[in-house]
Formats: C-alpha cells, sequence, structure tokens
C-alpha cells in the first residue's frame, strides 16, 4: 500500500487535533470540532476547508476554446473571459469519467479543477485528446494548494485580508498579482470562494483566516453541505458506468453543439435511472441501503445519505431504475430489518445562500 500524501497544511490541522483519516490517497482532516458545529457555521457566518488535495490542469494556446469545446459537453465556447462552468468529462460511450470545473482566465488560457480521485484517470485522458489540438497542457496539482471559504461571510472576511472579491460574480474567476486565483464557487451551496494559490504562501493564508475567526471545517462536515443541496459526488451519484441523462446532469449536456465527445452515443440514449431526492422523519439513510415501493419491491439504492444538520433529518441521493419509477410517489428505505417511509422531493433539502 502507497504511504498517503499530505497537503501543505497538514502539520497546522494536527496543530488543531484534528480527526485525520485517508481519503483520496491523502491523509485528510475529517472534522476538528463537531460535523454539526462546522456545517452551521458555514451556512451562518464562514468556514475554511483545505482542499488541496484537488487536482488543477491549466490549458494554453490558440485552440484552447475548441480544445476544452470538444471535451466537455456544456457551453465553454460562449462562456465570457472571467467566468467558470462546471461540467462532466465524458467518454465516447457518454460514461462519466469525472465532473470538473473550467475556468476561462483568457480566450487562449484555461484553468480545469479535477477531483483528487481522478488526477490520474483525468489527465491521463484529456492528454491524449489533446493531441489533435494546438495547445500546451500542463498538470500544477502538487504546485497549487486550494482552500475553499465558504458562507455568508466569506465575501467581507476575504475582502478585510486585502483580497478584493466584491466585483466578483457566483462561478466568476479572477487572477491575483501573487498567483492567487479566485473564483466564487465551491461544494457547499452557500456563497463562497475556491482560492488557488502556491504552496508557498497558503500558510500565511490559512493562519490568516483562522486568526480572523474563520471555522477551520473537514470533509465530513464538507459532504452533510453538499448533500444538503443535493451536488453529487464522484463515486456516489456519478461513477464510470453512468451517464449524465443517468444522474440528473442533462443540464450540463448541450445538445444543440456541433460536437463534443459522448455527443453521438448521447442522441439516442434512454436514461437507465432516475436519480431522487428522499427526506426521513425516522433513521438515518446510508450508502447501499435499498430503496423500496409501496409493495416492497427494491426499486433502486441510495448514494448518499446522512443526518441534516440544517434540518435535523436523515436525507438521501438515491438512483431509482428508471423503469421502477412508482407512479404514486411512495418511496420506503430499508434501514436494517425495517422500513421507513421518505419524503419524495423535487428541490434540494436546503436552499443555500448562493449569490446570484
Amino acid at each position: 500500500m502507497s504511504e498517503l500524501k499530505t497537503t501543505i497544511l497538514t502539520d497546522d490541522h494536527l496543530e488543531l487535533k484534528a480527526k485525520m483519516a485517508p481519503f483520496a490517497g491523502y491523509n485528510m482532516p475529517i472534522q476538528y470540532s463537531s460535523v454539526k458545529e462546522e456545517a452551521l457555521a458555514v451556512r451562518n457566518s464562514v468556514g475554511v476547508f483545505d482542499v488541496s488535495h484537488m487536482g488543477e490542469f491549466f490549458v494554453e494556446g490558440e485552440q484552447t476554446i475548441d480544445f476544452i469545446d470538444h471535451i466537455i459537453p456544456n457551453d465553454y465556447k460562449n462562456l465570457s473571459v472571467g467566468k467558470a462552468i462546471y461540467a462532466p468529462l465524458l467518454r465516447e460511450n457518454a460514461t462519466i469519467i469525472d465532473d470538473l470545473i473550467t475556468y476561462k482566465l483568457s480566450e487562449n488560457k484555461a484553468m480545469i479543477c479535477v477531483n483528487a480521485a481522478n488526477i490520474e484517470k483525468d489527465w491521463n485522458w484529456i492528454s491524449a485528446q489533446a493531441q489533435k489540438f494546438d495547445i500546451k497542457l500542463s498538470n500544477h496539482s502538487d504546485e497549487i494548494s486550494l482552500l475553499a471559504v465558504q458562507g455568508p461571510k466569506a465575501e467581507s472576511t476575504l475582502n478585510s485580508l486585502g483580497l478584493e472579491v466584491s466585483d466578483v460574480p457566483t462561478f466568476g474567476v479572477k487572477s491575483f498579482e501573487n498567483g492567487i486565483i479566485l473564483a466564487r464557487t465551491g461544494y457547499t451551496g452557500e456563497d463562497g470562494f475556491e482560492v488557488f494559490c502556491p504552496n508557498a504562501t497558503v500558510k500565511e493564508l490559512w493562519s490568516n483566516l483562522l486568526s480572523s475567526g474563520v471555522t477551520p471545517c473537514g470533509l465530513a462536515a464538507r459532504d452533510v453541505l453538499r448533500l444538503e443541496v443535493c451536488y453529487p459526488l464522484y463515486g456516489h451519484e456519478l461513477n464510470d458506468e453512468l451517464t449524465p441523462l443517468d444522474t440528473g446532469l442533462k443540464w450540463t449536456v448541450k445538445m444543440n453543439k456541433q460536437n463534443f465527445i459522448g455527443k453521438e452515443t448521447l442522441e439516442n440514449y434512454k436514461a437507465k435511472y432516475k436519480l431522487i431526492k428522499l427526506a426521513l422523519n425516522k433513521g438515518i439513510p446510508r450508502e447501499g441501503y435499498d430503496v423500496l415501493n409501496s409493495n416492497g419491491d427494491v426499486i433502486g439504492k441510495v448514494t448518499s445519505g446522512t443526518m441534516s444538520v440544517t434540518l435535523n433529518r436523515g436525507i438521501a441521493l438515491a438512483l431509482i431504475d428508471s423503469q421502477k419509477v412508482p407512479a404514486d410517489e411512495i418511496f420506503l428505505i430499508k434501514i436494517r430489518k425495517n422500513d421507513y417511509p421518505a419524503e419524495y422531493l423535487k428541490k434540494p433539502f436546503v436552499v443555500g445562500g448562493n449569490k446570484k
């Protein structure tokens, strides 16, 4: 078994007595105080996550726009400079390699942020596609640290530290002279920023944020927060076997584009699954639990489940066989030997304060 990687801030996490655990090949902080305290800090004030395990690729050259528009199904070509876009990365058979955010830094330069567990897989795929285009592709994942500053006080906090962010719109990106690239994106549903910075400067920024009263938050709170607002997680709602149409990501697929990898498959594809939202008044749903219809037949499985700290009830995302979605919209979740009624919701469990 290979040795776990560490982020630049690992000693800082240990000093704070963070509970550490392996995640995507890294030794990562799971929680500092309590999951509830950290999650509520993000919902009500401001928290910071060390997510330096994420990967960062840069694309440069005259065909940058054409290249990225080719490898993702969303519309990068018509995206304004200084904006970011979310999209899945697809194979020719339209199965999902990863989900990622691409930042349009200029007409001829972009940054792609990928999931930590998929860095090598994504790099190999994107590199192979790049052979046909006049671009330069580079992997800076080991040189860049990433802090996610999230919550209603994120903007005022960063402004107070000299990072002027009031002019950055939602899904906007801004570069600073000190090498920082800052984007108004996040994975919590709240207003917030992802701050990509050189490894040499991240410790100072982390220290300044904590001195400003920002709550350090671990990956456990991050998972609860993203699930409350129904953001998918690769390896749970998304995987190598599914297409965007199976997982609620149809909105990221622009079939009116001239071409993109996977388009031909999706033109005639019928979704095999439907991703649904379920909430319980009793019991905590967990990944892998069976979802049943009113007759007690198994029709799907929970992909992510937890106790919502905001709602104080169990919540779950589940993939249901598209041929077995019940017309009566009655669902149950099997927890050990008992079947618990689950409320079927069409909107996210929590509506965050993400600035529009």
